[in-house]
């Protein structure tokens, strides 16, 4: 009795299951690094409104419309 033809089966089967792992690593990577930019960019707004906030409301927002 021969296992050739199971082992070649499962070798198959482990070289796709390594080929989608590899898609996966590489997405999840490309994901995390997006993550990481959109991190640093609302830590950066949030850094912008509270230095607007500290130093209090400009003359600007107090201005009547012209219409006024």
């Amino acid at each position: 009795m021969s296992h050739e033809p199971r082992i070649e089966s499962l070798e198959i089967k482990v070289a796709h299951l390594e080929r989608a792992l590899q898609e996966l690593s590489d997405v999840l990577f490309r994901q995390q690094q997006l993550i990481d930019v959109q991190n640093a960019r609302h830590l950066r707004l949030l850094e912008r409104l509270e230095s607007a906030d500290a130093s209090g409301p400009s003359e600007s927002q107090f201005e009547v419309p012209p219409h006024y």
